[in-house]
């Protein structure tokens, strides 16, 4: 839920690049890991049964799985657009003194030449 009294909040940014790559390498690193843990269990658990080739696929298989996840960024999530929202309530409208509420107020200017003001001096068209 929005907070309309305070800043606009933060959360909604995607997170910075450099933290991105971090998350992904560490990604990265934890199934590596559990790779190698995987081929040394397929090599050492004796005896050999089901658990043996469900080791030998989690060494074969989990170096695939890391890269494709490590290459995955914040980008393939789905984020949620927000809309703006202003940060003062908009100010009531000013009250029309003249007219009434069918007919809207309607300001005119009229503009005028300088040399029509008074007090002006006509411009000099013999020279």
């Amino acid at each position: 839920m929005k907070n309309s009294s305070g800043a606009q909040s933060a959360t909604s940014l995607p997170r910075a690049p450099r933290d991105e790559v971090s998350a992904r390498s560490v990604r990265y690193l934890i199934t590596m890991g559990i790779r190698v843990a995987c081929f040394i269990l397929m090599v050492v658990v004796q005896p050999y049964g089901w658990y043996t080739w469900l080791f030998a696929a989690g060494a074969v298989f989990l170096p695939y799985i890391a890269v494709v996840t490590a290459n995955v960024g914040q980008d393939s999530k789905s984020r949620r657009s927000e809309n703006p929202e202003r940060a003062l309530p908009a100010p009531p409208p000013p009250s029309v003194t003249t007219g009434s509420p069918d007919q809207p107020r309607v300001i005119r200017i009229e503009e005028q030449h300088p040399s029509d003001l008074p007090g002006s001096t006509p411009p000099d068209t013999h020279a």
